[in-house]
């Protein structure tokens, strides 16, 4: 009678233990990941893939560099030490844009989109890591380099002005157009950044974090790097 009572009593089995909830990093990537998809599935049709993959070459390093030395050695940086020497802080941050990059690409690596089908400009080991987007910092450090050095510019327009009157019009035409080029790469920068997103190399906070590196970068330049 006792063994029966103690069959009736015994305690119900115990509950499986509840799955662990997800760590606030997946949940932001796992978001991140679903609205950058959504956008590159929308944009897909409506935006050609010419126009973005053309973004795509304009803020790529390989052309940044050899326009950089271009403007180092032109009769307008010759004829004005402002411009000798913005063109080289302009050269020193894109060497910093790209250690920057770089490391955080290779302590980060995360992996491209799913999404991203197009092939690939460049077979650097690093471009294979999606975080952040270099396309992103380096077009932002270009446009606030230029914003934050608008009055050397100004200078070095004035010097070419004095020595050489027709240097200035064959080049540049007038000195308040200074102002509308730096406005235009502003433009520039952010459809580029955004083009990163639309065509799938990126996901948003790629692009996000991108930015601020090159915004980051840029005051850097202008407050240490200046030669």
């Amino acid at each position: 009678m006792s063994k029966l009572n103690d069959d009736n009593h015994q305690p119900p089995p115990s509950q499986p233990p509840p799955p662990p909830q997800p760590s606030l990093f997946y949940r932001i990537t796992t978001v991140d990941e679903t609205i950058s998809h959504t956008i590159h599935t929308l944009s897909t049709p409506i935006i050609p893939t010419t126009f973005l993959k053309l973004l795509e070459l304009t803020g790529d390093g390989r052309l940044w560099f050899p326009l950089t030395l271009s403007l180092f050695l032109s009769p307008l940086s010759l004829h004005a030490p402002p411009l000798y020497s913005l063109s080289l802080s302009l050269l020193a941050g894109l060497v910093t844009d790209i250690i920057a990059v770089g490391l955080l690409k290779h302590l980060v690596r995360r992996r491209r989109p799913s999404h991203n089908n197009h092939p690939m400009p460049s077979h650097l080991p690093v471009d294979r890591w999606s975080f952040p987007s270099g396309h992103a910092s380096r077009v932002l450090f270009i446009a606030t380099f230029f914003d934050l050095e608008i009055d050397t510019i100004r200078g070095g327009i004035d010097q070419v002005l004095v020595r050489d009157p027709e240097i200035l019009r064959r080049w540049i035409g007038d000195r308040e157009v200074v102002a509308y080029f730096v406005g235009g790469f502003w433009a520039w920068a952010v459809v580029t950044a955004v083009s990163r997103v639309l065509l799938g190399r990126h996901y948003v906070i790629d692009v996000v974090v991108g930015s601020l590196v090159g915004v980051i970068n840029a005051l850097f330049v202008h407050h240490f790097l200046r030669f």
